[in-house]
């Protein structure tokens, strides 16, 4: 039974950790430089030791308990390496920083360490938006090949209201939701947008209904004031943010509100800062059929079960599940299943990638119970209800159903797997109510890190130029890193890349501007 709308404030639905078959995680530490220019547009003075103050220590903490095991086992994942800690915590946030609406809710934030993690340095606050789960990309960071990062300094995940950890939403009824994720394709009876606009309507409604009357409350201003929350509870003056797509939108929120309290701002796979969702949803088409044609060439070179051309038996599949073929699998879960297998990094990632090879030819052979117990795990992961109220919430002019079916004209031809039902997703949202558009900061006293990969299949690449363009009107000092792999975050799948972090963390050094990571 659908409980009402008492429960405003966050969600505990697991979310998402993409996972890995793009061109694999990188070990090595090696980086190419291809220009020197420094990432300011106003003269600046070289940074030194005393202008780029050291990331200070908690002087508290929140209560941890050890939550390795149900982590490991809610999400999935691996062991990790020997000694690998898992922790969790609740911190007592507002509802509403500016008190609008009164009262608080428990922040969920996840700690994850080794054995010989120095406990003496500064942790680096994790946040992935309405992406994923920031405890699910941690804990997929930790217990895969680049769990290294954790030797230099423990890492802190902060899930964003209704997502991962956080308390749960379950606001859209059933037919609903499923109708949502499956972009109406089965049962509908006029056209994809306008179908899927009148399900996002009606999701809307329940959602705010049941949210009443913190509605307005799961922005990513208000994901920000939450790690303000943290920063207080453990008592420093300044700390060290990561924001990964989506997450770094809200740390670009965060700096704007609060820019006396950053110490270090890491930019990974940035979401456009001052993008529409239409341009939003383009960037996620090009990635997304980047990393398929990164999967396919690594395809090819293991010879795997989708025979000498897999990009094109991937399309033959999502053919068959747009006519019907593969139902109860529908061509958007199709794609949502396939975007889940594109992103996280994996320790036996040639294993990963004939393992969904396998799966894929099962489902073109009739046998598709496999891909259907992909597309569940990928859904749970994608498309929770917290991710529709922080999605709708965050986006700005929503295309009308008449657009969004001329952009999924164009789209299909330009982009023939994503580019025709993200489009049509893009009426989803259309109806939610509009919220301003996060801030952007100003000015900050620290120089910012900007890093990308070269095909993300959530967020794609498009956001890299528009976030350092904000910085660049601000007279913010950045540098931009980029990683050749496919997958999504630079940061949680190349080890050459989280040594440029950890150096920039260590004492506020960028590395030459325009770096290459290798895949």
């Amino acid at each position: 039974m659908r409980r009402s709308g008492v429960i405003a404030a966050m969600l505990i639905t697991v979310a998402a950790a993409s996972t890995a078959c793009g061109a694999g995680p990188s070990i090595r530490p090696d980086v190419a430089v291809v220009r020197d220019d420094p990432g300011v547009a106003v003269d600046r003075t070289p940074q030194d030791e005393t202008a780029v103050p050291e990331l200070p220590v908690p002087s508290a903490e929140p209560t941890w308990r050890n939550c390795t095991d149900e982590t490991l086992s809610s999400f999935d994942a691996p062991p990790g390496p020997q000694g690998l800690v898992l922790e969790c915590a609740e911190v007592v946030a507002p509802i509403d920083a500016a008190g609008t609406v009164t009262g608080t809710f428990p922040l969920a934030v996840m700690r994850a360490r080794l054995p010989d993690t120095p406990t003496d340095v500064a942790p680096l606050v994790l946040t992935t938006g309405a992406d994923i789960a920031s405890t699910r990309a941690l804990t997929g960071m930790a217990t895969g090949p680049m769990s290294g990062a954790l030797a230099m300094r423990p890492i802190v995940a902060v899930d964003r209201r209704g997502i991962g950890n956080s308390l749960a939403i379950d606001c859209i009824f059933p037919a609903d939701r499923r109708g949502l994720g499956d972009l109406g394709q089965f049962g509908r009876t006029g056209d994809a947008p306008e179908r899927v606009a009148d399900l996002g309507r009606q999701a809307t409604v329940s959602c705010t209904d049941y949210l009443q009357p913190q509605q307005l409350m799961f922005g990513a201003s208000h994901a920000a004031d939450d790690i303000e929350r943290l920063r207080q509870a453990w008592g420093v003056d300044r700390i060290g943010l990561l924001g990964v797509g989506n997450g770094a939108t809200v740390a670009l929120a965060y700096a704007a509100a609060y820019p006396g309290a950053v110490g270090r701002l890491v930019l990974d796979s940035p979401a456009a800062a001052t993008a529409d969702a239409e341009l939003m949803a383009e960037s996620q088409a090009r990635g997304a059929e980047a990393a398929v044609d990164a999967f396919a060439r690594q395809c090819t070179a293991l010879d795997c079960s989708l025979g000498d051309d897999p990009r094109a038996a991937i399309e033959g599949l999502h053919e068959q599940a747009t006519t019907g073929e593969l139902a109860p699998v529908s061509a958007n879960s199709f794609l949502t299943a396939l975007t889940s297998v594109l992103g996280t990094p994996r320790a036996d990632l040639q294993a990963r990638v004939r393992e969904v090879a396998d799966v894929l030819a099962a489902a073109r052979d009739g046998d598709v119970m496999p891909l259907i117990e992909l597309v569940g795990a990928a859904e749970e992961r994608l498309s929770t209800d917290g991710q529709f109220v922080a999605r709708c919430s965050d986006g700005q002019r929503w295309p009308t159903p008449t657009h969004a079916g001329d952009l999924a004209r164009n789209w299909s031809g330009l982009y023939p797997l994503y580019g025709a039902d993200l489009a049509t997703g893009l009426t989803a949202c259309a109806a939610w109510p509009s919220l301003p558009p996060p801030p952007l900061p100003a000015a900050l006293d620290v120089p910012v890190l900007v890093s990308s990969g070269a095909a993300d299949p959530i967020v794609g690449n498009a956001g890299v130029e528009s976030v350092t363009g904000v910085l660049t009107a601000g007279g913010i000092a950045w540098a931009s890193l980029s990683w050749q792999g496919a997958g999504y975050s630079a940061v949680l799948h190349s080890g050459c890349v989280q040594a440029r972090v950890e150096t920039y963390l260590s004492d506020g050094e960028l590395p030459p501007n325009g770096s290459l990571c290798p895949a």
